[in-house]
């Protein structure tokens, strides 16, 4: 365990529609923030992003398809913020988050 400051990591610079999640997140408990942490995008969710982003690569998106990839992206954006908070709140909490190739597993 290490120390903790006295105020939780800032959300100042988050999309303001995303901060008012991460401020609830800072009641949120340990283990709450684990699987915040460790969520992934689902797989099928990928599967259609990289379809999508092939698609445009050839220019054959349609506009739905467009704003599809759009939604994606941003959602995908959002977890990962989502995520790295919940590792920033672990650490201000006081627990050892794991090494980026621990992670990466």
């Amino acid at each position: 365990m290490t120390t903790q400051s006295n105020a939780p990591p800032s959300i100042d610079y988050a999309p303001l529609e995303l901060q008012g999640e991460l401020m609830a997140m800072q009641e949120s408990t340990i283990e709450d923030l684990l699987t915040i942490a460790q969520s992934k995008v689902p797989e099928s969710q990928q599967e259609l992003h990289l379809q999508l982003l092939e698609k445009n690569q050839n220019n054959q998106l349609s506009e739905s398809d467009k704003l599809l990839l759009k939604f994606l992206r941003v959602s995908a954006d959002y977890l990962m913020l989502k995520k790295t908070y919940a590792y920033a709140l672990l650490r201000w909490k006081g627990y050892s988050i794991p090494d980026f190739e621990q992670l990466a597993d």
